[in-house]
This record gives C-alpha cells, structure tokens and sequence, in this order.
C-alpha cells in the first residue's frame, strides 16, 4: 500500500522525502522489520522506540514515523529514508494499522465493554446468547481471543495493541465473524490502541479505584476521563444507572442513544425479585413486553448487573427469550466465579482472585449467601510482591471459616516460605487453617471437608492451566482436578 494512502486520516504531518513509496508491512518493534517495511517510533514506558530507529533502517525500513519534539539530526537517518513526523504516534500507528487492513471494524457490528470490573464476565454473556442465537462472533479480552468458538490465543493484556488489534479484526472480516465483543480498557482508550474503532456499541459496567499509578493513571479523574472516551466513539450505549458514575453519562452524552440498567434505581432494564445463592442468582425482567425469571449459573449480586448489561445488548439484536434465558444459565467464565459442575452437588467456585482485595470482595461475596461454610483454598505466587501474603493469610482467616493454605505458582522460591508468610497474617485471626503445600492434595481435603451446603473457594489461579516452579509449567487444570477428586469420593 501506498505511505499515503495509510496517512489519510492523520492530520498536521510533517514529511521528509515522497509519500508516494509503496509499503509492504507496518511494525513498532525494530526487531520485526523487514525489507520495505514502515517502523513507527513509540515511547512506551520502558524504552522508547525512537531510539531504535537505526536499529529498524538497517533491517530494511524504508521509512519511519517519528514524535513531533524529537530531534530528527540526532537520529543520523539516511538521506533516502522517508521520514514522517506525526503530533502522537500512539494515534499515528493505530490509524495507519487501520488504513492497512482496510478499516474491518466496519465490516462486523463492534460491542466495546468498559468499568473497572465486570468487563470479562459480561463479554462472556453476550458472546454466549449471541452464539445461541446463530451469529458468528468474535470475542477479545482478558482472558482469550477467540472465533466462532474456537480459541485463536490467550491474552497478556485486556486490550491489544492497535497494529495487532486491526490485524486480529481483519482476520474475524476473513472468518466471516458477524459481532465481536471485546472488552476496553481505559488504557487502551487513553493509548490509541482503540482509536479508529467503528464502535455500534458502548457498555459501561462500573467504576471504582483502581490502575491508579504514575504509568497507568495519575488520578481517578483520568481513570474515568479515559473510559469515558468510548462514549464519544460510539453514540448507542449501555450502562449501569446503580453507579454513581455511569448514572452521569446519560447526562453528559446528551446526544447518545442511552439504554440504562440496574437494581436499586430507575433504569429502562430492571431486574426485581433478586434472589442468591451459592451457586446461583435470579431475578425478574422485561424482555419483551412481560417479565421473565431469569436464572444466572454464576452466583453473586455482581452477576445481575453483568446479566442486565448482556440483556440489553441482545435486546438491540432482537434476540428471543428463551436464548437469552437459556445462554445465562450455561455460560460459564473461566476462573471468574466459575462454579464447577461436580457428581457430589458441592458448590465448588475457581477465581482468579490472587490480591488482597479481589481475595476479600471473592470470599465478601460469597459470604453473605452461602448458608453453610465458606472453605477456601489458597496461596501466594512467588517472585511477586511478599507484601501482600500476611495480609491476605488475614482476610481469609477473618472471611472464609477454614482456610487451607497451599502453593500457587511458587516460581523460584520454596512453596513453604511463602506459606509461613501467609499463616503468620492468618494467626493474627481465629480463623481455622491447615498448611498443606501440595495444591492437589489440598483441594481434595477442602472437598472432603464441604457438604451442599458449603462453598469451596479455590482462588489465585481461575484460567491457568498449569503451576509454575523452579522455572518449569506442569500442567494444573483445576477442573479436571476437582471431577477426578469428587469421582474418586464414596
């Protein structure tokens, strides 16, 4: 493609040599370059590309696209190097990317799910009731990429960046994908990795501190500034009226399509009749023009906003309620509160929670409706923060009623120093624990211990599928482990 034609869009560019050159691949990173390729120069937060653009020359670039402020001498570029100097080249890639792939984001119907929890657990739900509805979808997020059903690749970040974004998107255009569902992270919103995006619709599921840093987001005000942007992409939105802040986006974005939800106060969906358990949440809503039980197989007053936020997507695809009804109940989110189906009838929940605050909102929740015991099974990963491990040995002795002390992913230090870490927050408590290092081995005591009416909690790992230690994966689905467990129990 043409260097000009993959600047349309971008405007005040400052240009050294012809625009008119043919480009074969776009990259950010020097280490991909080929011959003929375009190198876009980012300042990331680690290193900054600009000062690899010899290193991209050399591989064969034929031009590079620098940040407006830099000192082009200092670079020493090639007189036949063509040289584009754009105001953010964060914004220059993600527009370039999207030139490059032909703009795919609008050749499918694009969902964008934003807040601070409940991005994955949502995404999860309109991907199951739109499939059972006989679309093609597409799903990225936290957790996976994924194609008309089938897993393309897990994910290290919510969102992708913009380059391998399109290129994912251009791909689902080739699958012949009819709806992606992809969650947004403010990062990626206050980044450009979204920017270009034809969004049609914006979820917003809550906001609440957190990605508060000096290389995410130096204030809340910022935080949510930065969600907010996908409001101004996109005129049709979805959001919670319960919030404090998304009740202000109606408001705010007069000139949207606003669509709003909740429990507590007035919303155009509402689900009354809320009902809890510790395997389940129900409630009654308008799907059409009479209200429905409906029934969610992921416990906690958290799955009813995901499920109303789900709702009101399938409402805008006409979707009937027996798929809504029937995609709610199945859909399972791997290690997000994922209750795990077992031949003993124990309500068995995986959670990826491995902080002490997702620890303690994990075993809060669960907490309040569970009628019998809260048993939980955990541990901390090794080469992170040392921390957090008393203080979360703390929050499950003063939440769960027993608590089994375990190995996570140990990594490079010895499973019981991090444990002895984690006991001696819990001893500061009259929480009952036992330390048993073997993950396996503590999972099958923490079951055998359980009856129905019990919830066994088994955080830190949710999605994984393996144990890291001493530098080596072994393979650890707790799925298959807890049907081997409860299979092998009389």
């Amino acid at each position: 493609m043409k260097l000009k034609d993959l600047l349309m869009g971008l405007d005040g560019l400052k240009a050294r040599g012809s625009l008119d050159i043919d480009i074969k691949n776009i990259s950010c990173n020097s280490n991909e370059v080929k011959d003929g390729d375009l190198f876009v120069a980012i300042k990331g937060f680690e290193y900054d590309g600009h000062e690899f653009i010899n290193d991209a020359i050399e591989k064969g670039a034929t031009a590079v696209i620098i940040e407006e402020g830099c000192n082009l001498k200092s670079f020493k570029v090639k007189s036949d190097t063509v040289v584009v100097m754009a105001k953010d080249t964060r914004e220059a890639l993600a527009i370039i990317s999207c030139n490059f792939y032909k703009n795919p984001s609008r050749k499918f119907k694009l969902i964008g799910i934003t807040g601070t929890k409940g991005k994955t657990t949502t995404s999860y739900m309109i991907k199951e009731i739109l499939e059972r509805a006989g679309k093609k979808v597409g799903l990225i997020g936290t957790l996976e990429t994924c194609i008309n059903g089938k897993k393309i690749k897990s994910n290290e970040r919510t969102t992708p960046e913009s380059l391998e974004l399109q290129e994912l998107f251009s791909r689902m255009v080739k699958e012949k994908v009819e709806v992606v569902v992809m969650e947004v992270s403010s990062q990626s919103l206050k980044l450009h990795r979204v920017t270009g995006c034809d969004f049609d619709i914006a979820v917003f599921t809550n906001f609440s501190e957190d990605h508060i840093s000096k290389i995410e987001h130096p204030t809340m005000e910022d935080y949510l500034q930065s969600k907010l942007k996908l409001f101004e992409m996109c005129r049709v939105g979805i959001v919670n009226s319960d919030d404090v802040q998304g009740a202000k986006i109606a408001r705010t974005f007069v000139n949207n399509d606003i669509t709003t939800f909740g429990i507590d106060n007035f919303a155009n969906v509402m689900a009354r009749d809320v009902t809890v358990t510790n395997t389940y949440a129900d409630f009654k809503v308008k799907l059409t023009d009479r209200n429905e039980r409906v029934k969610v197989g992921i416990p906690g007053r958290f799955s009813v906003y995901n499920a109303l936020a789900a709702i009101c997507v399938a409402k805008k695809f006409n979707v009937s309620p027996d798929v809504i009804k029937d995609a709610l109940l199945e859909v399972r989110v791997p290690g997000r509160s994922e209750m795990v189906d077992n031949k003993l009838e124990i309500p068995i929940m995986i959670d990826y929670a491995h902080t002490p605050e997702s620890l303690e909102n994990i075993l809060k929740a669960v907490k309040i409706y569970t009628r019998g015991r809260v048993i939980c099974v955990f541990g901390c990963g090794g080469n992170r923060d040392s921390t957090k491990r008393p203080i979360m040995g703390e929050i499950a002795g003063r939440t769960a009623d027993y608590t089994f002390i375990t190995t996570d992913n140990a990594r490079n230090e010895k499973p019981e120093d991090i444990a002895s870490q984690i006991e001696a927050g819990i001893k500061k408590t009259k929480g009952k624990y036992s330390v048993i290092l073997d993950r396996k081995e503590a999972i099958k005591e923490a079951i055998k211990m359980a009856n129905k009416m019990d919830i066994v909690v088994i955080a830190g790992k949710g999605h994984e599928l393996y144990q890291e230690i001493n530098g080596e994966k072994i393979p650890f689905d707790e799925r298959k482990i807890i049907k081997e467990i409860t299979n092998e129990i009389k």
